[in-house]
């Protein structure tokens, strides 16, 4: 079973920037696309960017477009998500997910891990 943990959230100043980690093991990484969605209490979960099993697919959704970026070490067995110029409305819960393709649907993605908690105030 593949399981993932992801680690970096924190709180940070508007402006900021955080560096999320999704460490993966159980299961062979390059069968996998991995993705990054957050969910803020009251909302629902939200696709922000997913990498493909190469690597060279990337997609973004518009609201963090230019501003987060994904990428994976398959050396490390982690994907990670660099998060700049923060704002408010970034303030989620976090979570690392995988999936066989890259997908829009919270259904397609088989394993998901704890979450790490983002908060971005001043």
């Amino acid at each position: 079973q593949l399981q993932l943990v992801e680690s970096g959230g924190g709180l940070v100043q508007p402006g900021g920037s955080l560096r999320l980690s999704c460490a993966a093991s159980g299961a062979t990484l390059d069968r996998y696309a991995f993705g990054w969605w957050r969910q803020a209490p009251g909302k629902e979960r939200e696709g922000l960017s997913c990498i493909s099993r190469q690597g060279a697919s990337i997609t973004y959704v518009d609201s963090v477009r230019g501003r987060f970026t994904i990428s994976r070490d398959m050396m490390n067995n982690t994907v990670y998500l660099q998060m700049r110029s923060l704002k408010p409305e970034d303030t989620a819960i976090y979570y690392c997910a995988a999936s066989y393709y890259c997908s829009t649907y919270v259904a397609d993605f088989r394993s998901w891990g704890q979450g790490t908690q983002v908060t971005v105030s001043s």
